[in-house]
């Protein structure tokens, strides 16, 4: 009974590590080519926007008796033209989300600012300075670069982020594996 337990456990820590190598590789190619992989994020998220207000329409319809059923339409229609926009024009789509992100570090900057300066009284509040610097800084430079780094930068962004999700999965897989595996405590004692 072990042995099933320890072989399926195995078996799972080897797909783990797969997926986090396979993962790393497709984020490296991601970087590689940031403006393939650019188009590819907007078009994933003008498909997530089409599918969320179709089922959205399906809500509206479920609850309508509850009221606000013509928001409701009226929402679930944003969420497709919106998908549909970016799906037919996916660089206007690229710029708006890059612009998007842009104000987005801007002003998650700022909050984390006046953040570190409330937090002033307590010990390493500089972390939370520092992280607010930093943050607004990328912002800044999105916005100061744009359009210029809308092609690429998505796709970097997501190629990162990629690589580390593969790395974290790899991580993760090794030391289940240590875990599941110890080595022989006797021969240590001797």
């Amino acid at each position: 009974m072990t042995n099933d337990v320890s072989r399926e456990t195995n078996k799972n820590v080897n797909g783990s590590l797969i997926t986090g190598v396979l993962l790393s590789i497709l984020g490296v190619i991601a970087i590689a080519a940031p403006n393939l992989s650019t188009i590819f994020a907007e078009t994933w998220i003008a498909v997530i926007l089409i599918f969320a207000g179709f089922t959205k329409i399906v809500y509206a319809t479920q609850t309508r008796e509850r009221g606000g059923f013509i928001w409701k339409l009226l929402l679930s229609g944003l969420y497709i033209a919106t998908g549909i926009m970016l799906f037919v024009y996916p660089f206007t789509g690229v710029l708006t989300l890059t612009l998007l992100l842009g104000t987005f570090l801007l002003t998650e900057g700022t909050f984390e600012l006046i953040l570190a300066f409330r937090l002033r009284p307590q010990q390493n509040w500089t972390w939370v300075l520092g992280d607010g610097i930093i943050t607004l800084v990328l912002g800044a430079m999105i916005w100061f670069q744009w359009p210029f780094n809308a092609p690429w930068l998505l796709g970097t962004l997501v190629g990162v982020s990629i690589i580390f999700t593969g790395i974290s999965r790899v991580m993760l897989a090794l030391n289940a594996r240590s875990t599941s595996n110890p080595p022989d405590q006797t021969a240590n004692a001797t």
